[in-house]
């Protein structure tokens, strides 16, 4: 039985202490939930996204609760990269633990402007691209429905940042794998899977949405056996580059299934407005998991799925 356990992982050159991030949305800038635990023990966060400006977010209801998570339709409300980089930057600095920055654009000169502005902080270690906005210049469509406006956003990024870039993938899209393989051979390091599924919640009393932008992204554990789904897709269809799963994980067991699936690293998201300890109960859970199963290094798990057929 292994007495030492060793949770480290690496993605698109980062050596990540565990596998185990908090997603964007869900963690603030992190100093939100400083007051809670050290957030030197992640392995890293995702902030939440930051465009160019400041972003108010949509009216309220902007949250409903379901019976197995919850609909959100924030707006992407942000405080703007100026602000983050003057304001929040600073306090995040002296965490041992690696920060993603979550960017969302507009267009593709967005993308890059940001990628631009963020590159000279030695403090943020990649860039994550919420290619769920829609690009007002193509009408409203969403980057990460179209595998070429999404290749364009990466090379876009690529050419401006020294950083490894993940990119947060869409599942409302008919099949994943193709806009995975895109962001991949335009130069993708990484990819995070997936971002919320569209639903809806209806007042049946004033017969109207529950929300005030009529739908929202679903997240929490309903969206789980979707998402261990689609990463264990894309790690079949898309070799020789690392995937970062998301969706529904409230517990260890819940993060192993998507590393045996084929995830190096997982992010805890909505269990993180239940629980603030959420992500450190699931760090503590996989070592206990790998000590009883033996296992010294968790490397070992990734990918590990045994096919049944017939």
């Amino acid at each position: 039985m292994a007495s030492t356990v060793n949770l480290a992982v690496e993605i698109s050159g980062i050596r990540f202490k565990n596998p185990v991030l908090t997603a964007s949305g869900t963690f603030g800038y992190g100093l939100e939930f400083a007051q809670f635990f050290d957030i030197s023990r992640l392995g890293g966060f995702c902030t939440k996204g930051l465009s160019l400006l400041p972003m108010p977010g949509n009216p309220p209801g902007r949250i409903v609760e379901t019976p197995a998570g919850m609909l959100n339709a924030i707006g992407l409300e942000n405080v703007g990269i100026d602000c983050f980089i003057r304001e929040k930057l600073p306090l995040i600095e002296h965490y041992d633990t690696h920060v993603i920055a979550n960017i969302l654009g507009k267009s593709v000169d967005e993308f890059a402007e940001l990628a631009r502005r963020l590159d000279p902080f030695p403090k943020i270690s990649g860039l994550e691209l919420n290619i769920s906005c829609p690009n007002i210049k193509e009408g409203g469509i969403q980057f990460g429905h179209n595998p070429t406006m999404a290749s364009q956003v990466v090379t876009a990024v690529k050419r401006a940042t020294t950083k490894p870039v993940w990119v947060k993938l869409s599942p409302n899209v008919t099949d994943i794998t193709v806009v995975a393989r895109a962001c991949q051979e335009a130069g993708a390091d990484a990819l995070t899977l997936v971002n919320t599924f569209v639903g809806m919640s209806i007042d049946v009393n004033k017969r109207r949405p529950m929300l005030s932008n009529v739908t929202g992204g679903l997240s929490g554990p309903a969206i789980r056996p979707l998402a261990v789904r689609l990463v264990y897709q894309v790690a079949r269809a898309v070799k020789g580059i690392p995937l970062v799963g998301i969706g529904g994980i409230m517990c260890a067991r819940d993060a192993l299934e998507f590393i045996i699936a084929g995830a190096t690293a997982v992010q805890v998201g909505t269990a993180n407005f239940t629980d603030p300890l959420a992500a450190l109960k699931v760090i503590d859970g996989l070592e206990e998991f790998c000590r009883k199963q033996g296992i010294s290094d968790i490397r070992e798990l990734i990918g590990s799925i045994s096919d049944c057929e017939g």
